[in-house]
């Protein structure tokens, strides 16, 4: 059953990039995203790519105001709907995933919105997109992937291929968005197969 519902988490590790031009795809197809921002997310947002205000209009300037629906919920309200387990949706992203959200989610600590959505994500064997994005990996990190792997999520690094030659920045971050569009089964125009050429500014 699909709800057209995406649940993103953005959190503080680098990628500012990937967070804002995957909810640009989201509400450009007119899915309805729940987003939730950690503390350091927010920095994240600020230090990298400008944005000093969650809004629709910061966060997506380039999509239409009627295309899709976007609600921002408080990091720190752990009884916002989409901790709910009654709250269905296709699927949660977190997008980036530094390594203290993942240590978060792989332990089931609920002490935010962002891991305890995550937690309810996966006792409801809903998919769970992590997009770990720092580099290199501790044996705690990789014992963590371990743990939400077997838990019945999916890991995800943000690891761009260059078989598709990319040109700009832009293609690197259109591959690792596509690649987790892929994962959620959304259709997308983002060039991101064997054989696919990035589409040219």
């Amino acid at each position: 059953m699909r709800t057209g519902r995406i649940v993103v988490g953005i959190s503080g590790a680098s990628g500012a990039a990937y967070s804002l031009r995957f909810l640009e795809q989201l509400l450009g197809r007119n899915l309805e995203v729940h987003l939730v921002v950690s503390d350091y997310g927010r920095r994240l947002l600020a230090e990298e790519a400008g944005v000093s205000r969650l809004e629709r209009a910061a966060l997506a300037p380039n999509v239409a105001p009627g295309a899709g629906s976007l609600l921002i919920h408080p990091h720190k309200d752990v009884g916002a709907v989409i901790a709910s387990g009654s709250f269905l949706h296709d699927g949660m992203v977190v997008l980036p995933c530094s390594s203290a959200s993942l240590g978060a989610i792989a332990t089931g600590s609920g002490s935010n919105l962002l891991s305890r959505a995550a937690a309810v994500t996966l006792k409801e064997r809903r998919r769970l997109i992590l997009c770990h994005r720092e580099t290199p990996l501790s044996l705690i990190d990789i014992e963590n992937m371990r743990t939400v792997t077997l838990a019945g999520g999916v890991v995800c690094p943000t690891n761009p291929g260059f078989y598709l030659n990319p040109a700009r920045v832009e293609d690197i971050v259109d591959f690792v968005v596509g690649k987790v569009l892929d994962l959620l089964e959304i259709e997308h125009d983002l060039a991101t197969r064997w054989g696919e050429t990035p589409a040219q500014p």
